[in-house]
């Protein structure tokens, strides 16, 4: 048994009804349904969801929702983990079943990344992540005042080169491999035991804003046609 679980809550306050709204042709919570079905390594795709209007377009793009999901796990602040372990309790799944949080707005995730990271989910690993990296380095980073002023968040690197900088990661925001067991400890996924699997810049886009939506898109029509 493996299962996928798409998290995607009803309140979405900066792009309204952002799950479900449409993306290239289809309801944006669409594309990551689709790509867990062409993934091939799921016996169950489901969406955890608060929201009526989104269950029934989730089931329309070939997932269950088998249950709701409890108000006090659909506000603004609630933490993916918590989300994912009610979902693991609710299924009542197996301490060692993998299970993938695939978030519902991530149109460029690709199946063959998520084979790829269920395979690194072996041994002491806790969670497999889809990571990038920053196009420019941290290391030189700066701090832009309100009255105009900048300054080096860290003045030691004021003469480093750039290519003399190590290389910085961050989470691409797509998706999370982790046993059951894991989720439901509410283990931190950046801590001892987390593997990364690398995504290329161009197939990361975070959604938040309406500038983010229309970057997505049209890196979306490049890369899918």
């Amino acid at each position: 048994m493996t299962v996928c679980v798409i998290p995607a809550r009803g309140g979405s306050k900066r792009i309204p009804r952002k799950n479900i709204a449409p993306f290239h042709g289809r309801p944006m919570i669409g594309w990551s349904i689709a790509a867990a079905h062409e993934a091939g390594v799921f016996d169950r795709i489901i969406v955890s969801t608060d929201d009526a209007e989104i269950a029934a377009v989730a089931r329309a793009e070939g997932a269950e929702t088998p249950f709701a999901r409890p108000a006090a796990l659909s506000g603004d602040h609630t933490p993916t983990v918590p989300v994912i372990a009610h979902a693991v309790q609710a299924l009542a799944l197996g301490p060692d079943v993998p299970v993938c949080c695939l978030y519902a707005t991530a149109p460029m995730v690709q199946a063959a990344d998520l084979r790829a990271a269920r395979a690194l989910l072996v041994g002491g690993t806790t969670y497999v992540v889809s990571v990038t990296t920053f196009p420019f380095p941290i290391q030189r980073a700066l701090r832009h005042h309100a009255d105009g002023r900048i300054e080096m968040m860290d003045p030691s690197h004021m003469t480093t080169r750039s290519q003399d900088l190590e290389e910085a990661w961050h989470d691409a925001g797509q998706f999370y491999w982790a046993r059951a067991a894991t989720w439901g400890a509410g283990v931190p996924v950046f801590g001892p035991g987390a593997r990364g699997i690398a995504l290329p810049r161009h197939r990361v886009q975070d959604i938040d804003t309406p500038e983010d939506w229309a970057r997505a898109e049209a890196l979306f029509a490049v890369l899918r046609p």
